[in-house]
């Protein structure tokens, strides 16, 4: 389990700065005081802070005493502290939760464009097992300990928190990620959350979920580029298992999760081709090169075209849905490096 906290750092500065101070006070106290040598004026600081008993230097005077009176009161709490905040701090080096802890926060400032999923429930497993399967760098967001300790694993990486917070958005790298996927059930929390996360992070591809039809345009308008409502979707698929169910049972063995299954791949314009080359779906001459079969096309302007034509123009920004057998779309891969 990762919990956001950064006690560690802060703390020991904070500890190590006043034990400093505390010396430097002690040594020059103990060096005007009584006109001890630098290194007496220290060693008489230090026995004086860690109580340890050994005999003055040289005999003190009464200034000397009062000195030593206010060096000690001031000085035992901040050395036991400083101790306590050591110790601790070197404990907390070996805690498997902060090393898992600084494991994904080493992740997140290595990665760019990495996935962000809100809440670790039905949704959001099923949207991290096909990110798992696709290779894809994620960090989930959950505020459930239990759920987290249950599925915490080193494929998984969780961070404990609330994500209606902009402190924990900001730890899970929002700023430089490429899309949020909010699963959490309440709709008034995922249009909380897609608000800030929209106001963070102004390029952010955002996907929520929606329950209810009147939050739909809710969460559109507060910034998400896709609003999926699950219900809709399962309420649909099964009445078309009643009308068209060939139909449907085909398209459901068609496999779009793992790399050595896939049957539908999407190639965007880059990865065919230069910034300044453009070709139509005939040039390029896919069919015969790898045998998968260009069944659709969207334009750089979001427009998608169903089976489109062979004199379709590829543009910058424009992208094709290909379907073939695995075998296929691996050669696929292999021929345009995707």
């Amino acid at each position: 389990m990762i919990k956001i906290n950064n006690w560690g750092s802060p703390k020991l500065y904070i500890a190590l700065i006043l034990l400093v101070v505390v010396i430097i006070v002690g040594v020059f106290g103990f060096r005007f005081f009584s006109d001890y040598s630098w290194v007496d004026a220290l060693y008489m600081t230090v026995i004086t802070m860690s109580t340890v008993g050994f005999g003055e230097v040289a005999p003190l005077d009464d200034n000397a005493k009062l000195f030593t009176v206010f060096l000690i009161s001031t000085s035992v709490a901040i050395f036991a502290y400083t101790v306590s905040v050591i110790t601790e701090y070197i404990v907390s080096k070996n805690d498997p939760k902060r090393m898992q802890y600084r494991k994904m926060q080493k992740m997140i400032h290595q990665i760019e464009n990495h996935i962000i999923i809100i809440g670790y429930g039905r949704n959001g497993k099923q949207a991290a097992a096909k990110l798992l399967a696709y290779d894809k760098p994620f960090v989930i967001i959950e505020k459930d300990e239990a759920v987290i300790e249950r599925y915490q694993n080193d494929n998984l990486f969780f961070l404990k928190g609330n994500a209606t917070e902009d402190e924990v958005l900001l730890e899970a790298g929002i700023k430089n990620a490429a899309c949020l996927i909010c699963t959490l059930p309440e709709d008034a929390d995922n249009l909380f959350i897609v608000l800030s996360a929209r106001q963070i992070n102004k390029e952010l591809k955002i996907i929520s979920r929606a329950s209810q039809d009147a939050s739909y345009k809710k969460i559109r308008l507060a910034g998400a580029d896709n609003v999926i409502m699950p219900d809709r979707i399962g309420g649909d698929h099964m009445a078309s298992l009643v009308v068209v169910p060939d139909l449907i049972e085909f398209l459901d063995n068609l496999s779009i999760i793992g790399k050595k299954s896939i049957n539908i791949e999407e190639v965007s314009f880059e990865d065919i081709f230069d910034k300044s080359e453009t070709q139509t779906i005939r040039e390029i001459d896919m069919r015969s090169k790898t045998g998968c079969t260009i069944i659709g096309y969207k334009s750089p302007d979001g427009e998608y075209i169903v089976n489109p034509e062979a004199d379709t123009e590829l543009r910058p920004g424009s992208k094709i849905v290909v379907l073939g057998r695995p075998e296929q779309i691996n050669l696929l891969n292999k021929e345009f490096n995707i």
